[in-house]
């Protein structure tokens, strides 16, 4: 496992949703980020802390 995923807690990521569509986050672990299907939407995690503003996330393009 990565350790930059590995400061996470994984309870932390059940609580956590897209700021924007309010929907569920899935972890990719190949990007280190959270994604939001819905918001068509990655938040990046650095050293362990997601990132979850609207202005750092990535659109995942189609």
């Amino acid at each position: 496992m990565d350790e930059r995923l590995s400061n996470v807690d994984p309870k932390l990521l059940d609580l956590l949703v897209c700021p924007l569509s309010k929907g569920r986050l899935s972890l990719d672990r190949q990007t280190n980020e959270l994604v939001s299907e819905s918001a068509r939407l990655a938040y990046p995690i650095r050293d362990g802390i997601p990132i979850m503003l609207v202005s750092e996330a990535r659109k995942i393009e189609d």
